[in-house]
């Protein structure tokens, strides 16, 4: 079953496929039984991951590669006055503002978790819902957002809807690269 020299290395699939035949030709029972849990195992075996690496938990480590991946998207948005155009327009449209936020949390959600650039597990998830990696990458993102923009005033928090509305924006970008930053190393 080896890959020969300029063939594609083998795949789940094609160890599959080989215990299914193998189980086909033992002679005994005890013998079958050790090929089909085998088959078992090779079937709940978890591949697909781009990277090859599976990451869970979601430590200190984990938490600075977020960090770094929201300040690389962020800060470019921070500087940039169209971010408070934006922001000062979103303000006065309800819809506009509750989508910016939700955009913010469901495309970090969709990176982790859908677009399968890591196969990211879900250990000990708060309340028994929400992933620890999911509510760090988010929280960091929009906590990242709130200090800069207050911190470099580039929000005036006498208009608070419309501070926040902005902050909201350089949160989606920042979102976007704490999800980044954290799974591509793959820790």
């Amino acid at each position: 079953m080896g890959a020969a020299e300029g063939e594609e290395p083998p795949e789940m699939v094609d160890l599959i496929d080989e215990l299914e035949a193998l189980a086909e030709t033992v002679d005994s029972e005890s013998e079958r039984e050790r090929v089909e849990e085998t088959l078992a195992v090779a079937q709940r075996v978890r591949t697909g991951a781009i990277f090859g690496q599976v990451v869970r938990g979601f430590d200190r480590s984990d938490a600075a590669e977020a960090l770094l991946g929201s300040l690389i998207f962020g800060i470019p948005m921070i500087i940039e006055s169209g971010t408070l155009e934006i922001g000062a327009y979103v303000a006065t449209r309800p819809v506009f503002f509750a989508g910016t936020l939700a955009l913010g949390v469901v495309v970090p959600y969709g990176i982790l978790y859908v677009a399968d650039i890591q196969h990211v597990e879900v250990v000990r998830p708060i309340l028994g819902v929400v992933p620890r990696r999911f509510a760090g990458v988010v929280s960091i993102a929009f906590l990242t957002s709130l200090v800069l923009m207050t911190a470099w005033g580039r929000v005036d928090w006498a208009a608070p809807l419309v501070a926040l509305a902005q902050v909201s924006v350089v949160f989606v970008g920042m979102g976007i690269g704490s999800a980044l930053g954290d799974i591509l190393p793959g820790s």
